[in-house]
């Protein structure tokens, strides 16, 4: 029960106190979303972790002015890969193999399979599915930080155009899809803090076909 009452504490916290989330909190929460399933296992993304200021005023104006982005103490952007390639597939293809110490004749059919298939499709039909495993990644490190008790916000609300220029991302064949701020909630300015976490019953939300 200890996971969900720490999930029923967690809320999308609206305004944070700068106080700075200590590193090895921080990197259990990068660890959690690194451990992440992915399709195919590809993990098509990376995590951009901002702690300059400078770079967190520069991302506020173009994240809806959300005083967050400037006052948690880590902005997690999670930017997952424009396009997939051969050389990026065979890249986590070959990790694997060298990670194993082995090849395995299915694993080596398989990865001819997705070269057969990933590369040749849109690059926007292939950034999406990415951005999809990313969101897999995001939502395991959302989940860290409240068993951590860190606070953190999740965050569609930007110009991913805006930012990918900021960090430099479309360089590095990136494009953001999803911000994480976490650090600690300043429950005086933030009008969500006391009041209680409404969400669907499980009548409504779950359907067990026996």
């Amino acid at each position: 029960m200890e996971l969900l009452d720490k999930l029923k504490w967690r809320y999308a916290t609206k305004a944070m106190n700068g106080k700075t989330v200590p590193q090895e909190k921080v990197d259990i929460i990068l660890e959690a979303a690194r451990l992440a399933p992915t399709s195919s296992g590809l993990q098509p993304f990376e995590i951009i972790v901002v702690t300059n200021q400078e770079l967190k005023e520069k991302i506020k104006p173009v994240a809806w002015n959300q005083s967050v982005v400037t006052d948690c103490s880590h902005l997690l952007v999670f930017a997952a890969w424009d396009n997939y390639t051969e050389e990026r597939i065979n890249k986590m293809f070959d990790l694997t193999n060298e990670i194993r110490g082995f090849k395995n004749e299915g694993f080596e059919n398989y990865r001819q399979q997705l070269l057969g298939m990933y590369p040749q499709r849109d690059p926007e039909v292939n950034f999406q599915h990415a951005a999809r495993q990313a969101y897999i990644a995001f939502a395991e490190a959302l989940t860290a930080a409240a068993f951590e008790g860190v606070d953190s916000t999740p965050m569609e609300g930007f110009d991913p155009d805006a930012v990918d220029e900021i960090l430099g991302l479309r360089a590095k064949g990136l494009r953001s899809c999803v911000l994480l701020p976490i650090g600690y909630r300043k429950t005086d300015e933030d009008w969500l803090a006391n009041l209680v976490k409404v969400r669907k019953s499980t009548e409504d939300l779950v359907t067990v076909m026996d």
